[in-house]
């Protein structure tokens, strides 16, 4: 990525605001981690600290938590799918809170009719006119 289309890329993570404090932060944490994979070019190198100490890099552009129901978080999913082009979309069902491994969870998606998925949160990064379009009537997550 060009550093033009970095600055005009908005991630935000929309998280079900109804779920407990536990799920809420696993949920963040595994958006975020993927997020992080789709576009590495968004964590900053190392940094010395003071005493010359490395840190590791961390994001260098904020990610709003952002809330929403669980039925507005299904029904924003259905709404990306035609923007995926445009948007790198990602999801995560309640399907993690039952199963016990990755191939378990991709086995739940396969048998799960898409309408009966139960959304935890979505990801979405791409251009900040079309994030902004789906997220901005959201509030943040606090």
């Amino acid at each position: 990525m060009t550093d033009t289309e970095i600055a005009d890329l908005k991630c935000v993570i929309v998280i079900d605001a109804n779920l407990p404090i536990g799920p809420i932060a696993n949920t963040a944490a595994v958006l975020a981690l993927s997020l992080g994979k789709a576009f590495p070019e968004l964590i900053g190198d190392a940094l010395p600290d003071h005493n010359g100490h490395l840190r590791a890099g961390i994001t260098t552009t904020a990610i709003p938590i952002l809330r929403a129901e669980g039925v507005r978080l299904r029904s924003l999913r259905e709404e990306l799918k035609e923007h995926e082009p445009q948007l790198t979309v990602i999801d995560l069902t309640s399907a993690t809170m039952t199963t016990k491994s990755y191939e378990a969870y991709a086995e739940k998606l396969l048998s799960t009719p898409v309408d009966e998925l139960e959304y935890l949160g979505v990801a979405l990064c791409g251009p900040k006119k079309i994030v902004n379009k789906f997220t901005g009537n959201l509030g943040l997550l606090r």
